[in-house]
Parts: C-alpha cells; structure tokens; sequence
C-alpha cells in the first residue's frame, strides 16, 4: 500500500491545530493508503507544540519538528519534504484555507501516472483585502515578465507530489528559498486544481503586508536578474540625457551668450539622478545580500525536538 505524508508548517495555529486534525484523520479515511502527518512547529509562541506532543503520543501517525526559533514557512517546509518518507507527499496549511477534500481527487490523480504532482490556485480572492488583492495580482504579473520560470498566479503551497519529485527539490538546497519557484523549476508535469478562496477555520492569519512585500521581493530576486539589467539600462539611459543636456548648454552658450539658468531646476535634477542612483544601488545590494547569505552556509534551520525525543 502507498503511503502518503501530510507536511503541516505551523507558526502560532493552537486556535485551528484541533480542526484540521480531526479533518485530516476524517479525509484520511476515505483514502487506500497508510499516512504520516509531518507536523513542523516553527518556533510557536503557544500551545502548539504541546497539542502537538499530545497528538503525537496518541496517533502513531503524528510527526512533529520543533525549531529552535521561527525560522519561517520557507523552512518549514523544506524540513517536513526532508523528514517525509512517503511514495507521494503533500503540503498544506493547518488553517484549512487548503481543503483536506481535495486530497483524494489529487491522490487518485497521481496514481494514473500521467502526472508527477496536483498543485492547486485560488479562483478568487474573496474576503481578502482589495489592496492585498491588487499588489498580488500585480506581483506574479512582473514576476512572470522578468523570469522564464512560470509562476503561477493565485498558486497556493498546497500540493500532492510523486517521490521523484520531492527528491528532486531537496536538491536545490539554496538559503533564500521561494518555493512557489522552486516548484516550478524543476519541472515534472502538474495539474491544477482551482477553488474558490477559503478563510481561515480560527485564529488570525501571520502575513501581514510588509511579510508579503519582502516574500515577493526574495521570489523576485531567487528567479530573475532582469532588476540588475533595468538598473543598468536606467545608468546609460541617463548618461544619454546628461550629454545631451551637455551638448545644449554648450550650444546655447556659444551662440546666445546665455548659460542655462535655473538654480531650482538644477537641484531637483540632481536630486532625481540621485534617487534614481541610490534605488539601482538598493537592486544590487539586494542581490549582493543574497549572495552573503548564501556564502555563509548557515543551515536552514534548527531542530530542537521531535516526536523521537518523547520516546526516549
């Protein structure tokens, strides 16, 4: 019989851990195949961890991860797709906003063969913030302009994957991880599922706009260089002007006897190359942080404890 791993990030969801459990074991029923719930508790504030050692102790199936500290979804994930031993592994959110329900449909999806993984996307984004909304939209629009990796747009993380698959994302083991990307770039053929936007079954969400703001700026700079060529098409565009403007002051000079007058126009030129300078600075630094980071060869993350160190 197949077995299936279930990878749950989890950051502050005590309010929703007792939903989603009991969901996932009531859709696990309904499925031929043996289970784990890889449980990953990045560095929770509440009562996760407890509830989660609780289930543990009780449910056989019940993994868990504990981090030493928050060290992201990101990580979470790549720890839960490292410690899954399942032929097919799915990824979702404790929340529910990801429908336990569709588990099945993707399950019988990929045992077919035709598909390497069911990947889902939302059809709308009913009940979320209209300015959320918009800077979404307008962010897989760029992103899918500057790369030729497919992002697709409204994808969510929640996914079933073939072992072949999941073997070959924990080969890319870059520090800046955006998986949204990384799930793109290795291939494998997918089928998406859509439905329409879920709310959350309890507790508040942790991405807030500025979370999501430097989440799209790491997908950006993980899957393009496009930013670093703007910046310099913007240098030499500019040089251009400043000749010309070079060759007008000349011109006017020589034949008018009149250099080009203007102290407030000169310093609000000066102060938009300036700008103009200092944001196409902020696009390497951007990338050069990236690379620091990446040099450093820091792990991932940290495990303080597993479900292993409660048996002992």
């Amino acid at each position: 019989m197949n077995k299936i791993s279930i990878i749950v990030p989890c950051y502050n969801e005590e309010d929703v851990l007792k939903i989603f459990y009991n969901k996932i074991t009531e859709v696990s029923k309904t499925i031929d195949a043996d289970f784990e719930y890889i449980f990953v508790d990045d560095g929770s504030k509440d009562k996760t961890l407890e509830i989660l050692k609780e289930y543990s102790k009780k449910d056989n199936r019940v993994r868990f991860i504990s981090f030493s500290r928050n060290f992201g979804k990101e990580s979470a994930m790549y720890a839960g797709l490292k410690e899954a031993t399942g032929d097919y592994v799915a990824i979702m959110d404790a929340d529910l906003q990801d429908p336990p329900d569709l588990l099945k449909e993707m399950y019988e999806t990929l045992l077919t063969k035709e598909f390497d993984c069911v990947a889902t996307k939302r059809k709308t984004r009913k009940g979320e913030p209209i300015l959320r909304s918009f800077f979404s939209r307008m962010f897989y629009s760029i992103i899918n302009k500057m790369t030729s990796t497919e992002i697709v747009n409204g994808a969510r993380d929640y996914r079933l994957m073939s072992r072949k698959m999941v073997d070959s994302i924990l080969e890319v083991t870059e520090y800046n991880r955006f998986s949204k990307g990384i799930f793109s770039w290795v291939g494998f053929k997918t089928k998406w599922i859509a439905y329409d936007n879920i709310e959350r079954a309890a507790g508040k969400t942790k991405w807030n706009f500025w979370k999501l703001f430097k989440y799209s700026i790491e997908g950006i700079t993980a899957f393009t260089t496009t930013p670093l060529v703007m910046s310099a098409v913007i240098g030499i565009i500019f040089c251009i002007i400043a000749f010309i403007m070079i060759l007008f002051v000349i011109f006017k000079t020589l034949i008018y006897g009149d250099p080009v007058s203007g102290w407030p126009s000169t310093i609000c030129i000066i102060l938009f190359v300036s700008g103009i300078q200092l944001f196409c600075l902020g696009i390497m630094g951007e990338y050069l942080a990236k690379e620091y980071m990446e040099v450093k060869n820091r792990p991932i993350y940290i495990v303080k404890e597993t479900e292993k160190d409660i048996e002992k």
